[in-house]
C-alpha cells in the first residue's frame, strides 16, 4: 500500500486510488498498487481529483502555482497550498502539473531515439540520433537537445550533420516569456564547419490548452560562421534579427507533433537572411517507447561559395522516453 492515497473518478464512475504523478499531453500518469506500469488516463475522461501530493501547475492563462488539488465538483478544482486555497479553476484550465521534487533529477525529462542503416554493397553505413533533454521550475524552463546524422560508403567522402542547442525561459504573466538561446551547426552539404548563433528575446503562447501550445518569438541574434571553400577555411560574423514561431499538437491518440520555425533577417549583411525548420511526428509505443519521424531544414540565401542554398534531413528512428 501507498502512504499516500490519491485518487481520480472518471466519467463512467470508476475510482483509481493510488500516486497521480503528473498530467502532460492530456494524458495523466497514475501509479497503483495492483499494477506494475502507470495508468495512463486521458485529462478529458476524469470528473474529479484528489491529492496529496504539491504539484507545479500551469494553467491556460499561464499563471503557474505549487499546489495539492482538490475537486468541488464535476467541473471545478480547489488549488491548495498548506494554509490556504490559491486557486478555484476549471478542469480544462489545467494544462499541465508535475510533482515538485527536491530531487534534482527527478525533475529532468528526457528523450532518446536512435536510426541505424548498413549495406553491404560498397559498405554504406547511416547512423541517426535525435535527442532532447528539460528541466521545468515554477517560473522558468531549461532545454537542450542533440541531433546527429552520419553517412559513409567505400570511394566516397563521409557525410555528417551535426546540430545541437541549449535554451532558457524564464516565465511572465498573460503567457510572455524572456528567452536565451545558443546552438550550433556544422553541414557537410554547406560547407559549413560550424555556425555559432546566440540568441536573445521574448515571446508569448498565443494558444496553451490541453491539446495545443502556439507561439511567437522575437528577437536579435549573432551569428559566428566557419565555413571550408577549397580546403581554406573562411570566418564570418553578423547580426541578424530573428522571428519565430513553435507549435505542438498532442492530444490525437498516440501521436504528437512538434514543429518549429525561425526567420534570420540579417542587420550586417545586406540582403541576407536565413531559415531554420524542425519537425517531429512521434507515435508512442508501450514501455515509453516511440517511433519518430523528424525533418530538419536549414536555409541559406547567401551561402559559402560552391555551397547548397538548403540542406535537409529526413530521419526514422526508435527511442525512449525517460
Amino acid at each position: 500500500m501507498f502512504a499516500q492515497q490519491d485518487s481520480l473518478v472518471l466519467k463512467n464512475e470508476n475510482q483509481i486510488v493510488g500516486e497521480v504523478k503528473s498530467l502532460k499531453q492530456a494524458v495523466v500518469s497514475m501509479k497503483t498498487s495492483y499494477s506494475d506500469s502507470d495508468f495512463k488516463i486521458e485529462w478529458d475522461k476524469i470528473t474529479s481529483i484528489h491529492t496529496q501530493t504539491e504539484f507545479l501547475i500551469t494553467l491556460e492563462s499561464g499563471l503557474r502555482y505549487n499546489a495539492t488539488l482538490k475537486s468541488k465538483n464535476e467541473k471545478e478544482v480547489f488549488l491548495l497550498s498548506q494554509t490556504d486555497t490559491l486557486a478555484t479553476v476549471n478542469l480544462n484550465e489545467i494544462v499541465f502539473f508535475k510533482e515538485v521534487k527536491s530531487n534534482f533529477l527527478s525533475n529532468l525529462d528526457a528523450a532518446v531515439s536512435v536510426g541505424f542503416n548498413y549495406t553491404k554493397a560498397k559498405d554504406l553505413s547511416q547512423l541517426s540520433v535525435r535527442s532532447n533533454l528539460g528541466y521545468r521550475a515554477k517560473y522558468w524552463e531549461l532545454s537542450a537537445n542533440y541531433n546527429d546524422v552520419r553517412s559513409s560508403q567505400n570511394e566516397t567522402e563521409s557525410v555528417k550533420r551535426v546540430d545541437a542547442s541549449i535554451g532558457y525561459k524564464y516565465y511572465l504573466k498573460r503567457k510572455w516569456f524572456l528567452l536565451a538561446e545558443t546552438s550550433w551547426l556544422s553541414n557537410t552539404e554547406q560547407n559549413l564547419n560550424l555556425r555559432t548563433l546566440g540568441k536573445l528575446g521574448a515571446g508569448r503562447y498565443l494558444i496553451q490548452t490541453n491539446s495545443t501550445y502556439w507561439g511567437l518569438q522575437l528577437g536579435v541574434s549573432y551569428n559566428n560562421e566557419n565555413f571550408e571553400v577549397e580546403g581554406l577555411e573562411i570566418s564570418n560574423n553578423s547580426a541578424e534579427a530573428f522571428l519565430g514561431t513553435e507549435l505542438n499538437l498532442y492530444n490525437i491518440g498516440d501521436l504528437s507533433l512538434l514543429t518549429r520555425a525561425a526567420a534570420y533577417p540579417s542587420l550586417t549583411e545586406s540582403g541576407r537572411w536565413r531559415l531554420d525548420y524542425n519537425l517531429d511526428v512521434k507515435y508512442d509505443l508501450p514501455l515509453n517507447l516511440f517511433v519518430n519521424f523528424g525533418l530538419t531544414l536549414n536555409y541559406d540565401n547567401q551561402p559559402a561559395e560552391n555551397a547548397s542554398e538548403t540542406d535537409y534531413i529526413f530521419q526514422t528512428t526508435v527511442g525512449w522516453d525517460f
